[in-house]
């Protein structure tokens, strides 16, 4: 093979270096792995087996788990059987475990026995960011990710999906006294083994239908109507945005917008993001020593009482507003086009008209006041306006904040630039397949 790259004779005799460090760059992250994991004092933080047993064999110490359990964080490699590969062949692995090589089965335990003791080593990661002052710029970005969890779809339960399944349970027993009825016609002998069959599986039918009774039952003490019966905390949610299911989590997560670094997470089971942007926030001001903070959310955020809790707390929110409104889907004037003049508590129309407010309603926590006025059956463009008697224009007690937050948006649009890169690392730790919440 002339003029080609050629690989050494796998019978040649090597003298490798003298030492496994000299595998392992001056630069490589697994040094900073190592000398982080060396100034932990494990025993403070929860771990268990950081003091060995007098008695009995010895096992392997929290300090060479953790660095496995960090590495395979940090590589992306979740699984604790490939865990197991890499610690056997990965030299990387080989020089923080001083050639240990832990089975699946111990690096599944340790993961699964010291989930507190983990969280309280990452906050212990956030400090060390905090006194390297890696979160100067105090800008986060807030995003979500669904998490599947091991309980199926088929495992999951809702009103709507027992209902289905006791309309197919039906349908099929209907079908199968059809098919009892025709056996009837049959020769005795073929007959007598098909209504055995047949009884059979109307007798199995039915005892499904008894179990999602018992279901049904079950279904109605829960909070929010939803029963998963392998990780009973999982619930059903709409994934990425494709209208389709994943029965599973929400995890929530702020991250540093200078070094892309996770700052705080959370795992709730609630589907949709809007009532998790202060909590996040405030989570993240505190995590990283600010008082004083920029968080950015996409529209999926939006909720005028949690953009109202952030401006309360010193938090300066970055959030598009939804683009929900029918009547401009239909073509009509939208909200955007009523000018609001705060001075007369008015909202002047596209046609120059003021609406005046006439009443206040309460809905979902809020003071909405209602404006109209009672020229709109005289307007001539009446019919870009509305279908209606007159054009109803509805405002929060609060909107000014709404209003204020969109002005910053108009004039720093590369805001969302920032969000959009940023937030990708939330999306990068969402490939894992399965979790399991057990707290």
């Amino acid at each position: 093979m002339k003029r080609f790259i050629e690989g050494e004779d796998r019978q040649q005799v090597t003298l490798l270096p003298e030492c496994l460090d000299d595998f392992i760059g001056e630069d490589n992250p697994v040094r900073v792995i190592d000398a982080f994991v060396a100034e932990l004092d494990l025993e403070v933080l929860g771990f268990a087996g950081a003091t060995p047993a007098d008695t009995g064999r010895p096992s392997y110490h929290p300090v060479v788990l953790l660095k496995i359990y960090i590495y395979g964080y940090l590589n992306r490699v979740q699984s604790s059987r490939r865990l197991e590969r890499e610690a056997q062949c990965n030299v990387e692995l080989m020089w923080l475990t001083g050639r240990l090589t832990p089975d699946f089965k111990t690096i599944a335990d340790f993961r699964r026995d010291n989930g507190a003791g983990i969280r309280n080593a990452c906050r212990q990661f956030i400090v060390m960011c905090r006194q390297l002052k890696l979160f100067s710029q105090a800008i986060v970005a807030i995003d979500g990710s669904k998490f599947k969890a091991v309980n199926s779809r088929d495992r999951n339960f809702t009103r709507g999906k027992i209902d289905q399944r006791v309309q197919q349970i039906e349908q099929s027993v209907e079908r199968y006294l059809d098919a009892l009825a025709t056996a009837d016609r049959a020769q005795p002998e073929e007959a007598e083994a098909k209504t055995d069959r047949l009884q059979e599986k109307i007798g199995l039918l039915r005892q499904r239908m008894s179990q999602l009774r018992a279901l049904k039952t079950q279904l109605s003490q829960q909070p929010d109507e939803q029963l998963s019966m392998t990780d009973p905390d999982a619930r059903s949610m709409t994934s990425h945005g494709r209208g389709t299911g994943v029965v599973g989590y929400n995890v929530q997560a702020a991250v540093d917008a200078e070094h892309h670094l996770i700052v705080t997470h959370e795992v709730t089971n609630i589907g949709n993001d809007r009532a998790q942007l202060s909590k996040m926030a405030l989570r993240a001001g505190q995590a990283m020593g600010q008082s004083q903070l920029d968080a950015i959310a996409d529209r999926g955020y939006f909720k005028g009482p949690e953009i109202l809790a952030c401006e309360a707390a010193g938090i300066t929110p970055y959030v598009p507003k939804p683009m929900t409104s029918s009547s401009k889907a239909a073509g009509r004037f939208g909200k955007e086009d009523f000018i609001y003049i705060a001075r007369d508590d008015e909202y002047r129309c596209p046609a120059g008209q003021r609406l005046r407010p006439h009443h206040t309603s309460f809905e979902d926590g809020m003071n909405i006041r209602v404006y109209w006025t009672n020229v709109c059956p005289q307007c001539p463009i009446k019919a870009q306006c509305t279908t209606g008697k007159e054009r109803r224009v509805r405002r929060w007690e609060h909107e000014a904040v709404l209003d204020a937050m969109q002005r910053r948006l108009d004039r720093q649009p590369q805001q969302m630039i920032v969000r959009r890169r940023t937030s990708s690392t939330c999306s990068e730790h969402s490939s894992t397949g399965w979790v399991r919440r057990t707290s």
